[in-house]
């Protein structure tokens, strides 16, 4: 009886309640996914979103930071997963990636060496600092690249800097002093 009551009240949460409610945890795509999931996007005659890229590697302690705390924080996921295509991308990936004609590679594959796969580089303009994160918009051009780790409370900020074109008429000081923000840091 108690296992009936409770996946009933699990499907009438279920039937209630978005998924999202449930769900603390962002949708992940590769750099390649985001560019079909846009172009998908745009010939079923929807908008394309901007593309949100975190830019990590397995060996980065505040890269994991990251992962474990802002990208936990329930008001990112709801706002990323709205705004945004999310992609995780290693910088230090060792597979060939081919973009609209372009291969990038990693020239430390297989060298026995930790190398920046071409990608990343071009990414994030050379500065090779992780974590580092960077937005495209929707036709897939950079707007900016944020080096370093952010709390929940600094990066949603930043996220309604570039989601809302902030950025086109407003300076980041002037933004970010007049933004309040809804996270609230654990």
């Amino acid at each position: 009886m108690k296992k009936t009551v409770l996946l009933l009240s699990v499907i009438f949460c279920g039937m209630v309640f978005p998924a999202e409610v449930f769900s603390q945890c962002l949708r992940w795509r590769s750099f390649e996914e985001s560019l079909v999931e846009n172009g998908v996007r745009m010939q079923m005659g929807m908008k394309p979103k901007k593309v949100f890229v975190d830019v990590y590697t397995d060996w980065c302690g505040w890269c994991k930071r990251l992962d474990a705390t802002t990208f936990a924080h329930p008001e990112i996921v709801r706002y990323l997963d709205s705004a945004f295509i999310t992609v995780k991308l290693d910088a230090e990936r060792t597979d060939t990636v081919h973009i609209n004609g372009n291969v990038f590679v990693n020239r430390s594959a297989g060298q026995g060496k930790r190398g920046s796969h071409d990608l990343a580089i071009q990414l994030l303009q050379g500065k090779m600092s992780y974590p580092s994160c960077t937005f495209l918009d929707e036709a897939g051009k950079q707007i900016t690249v944020v080096p370093g780790y952010m709390d929940a409370r600094q990066f949603e900020v930043l996220l309604h800097f570039v989601a809302e074109e902030a950025y086109k008429t407003t300076d980041w000081e002037t933004f970010s002093a007049g933004f309040a923000p809804r996270a609230r840091v654990r």
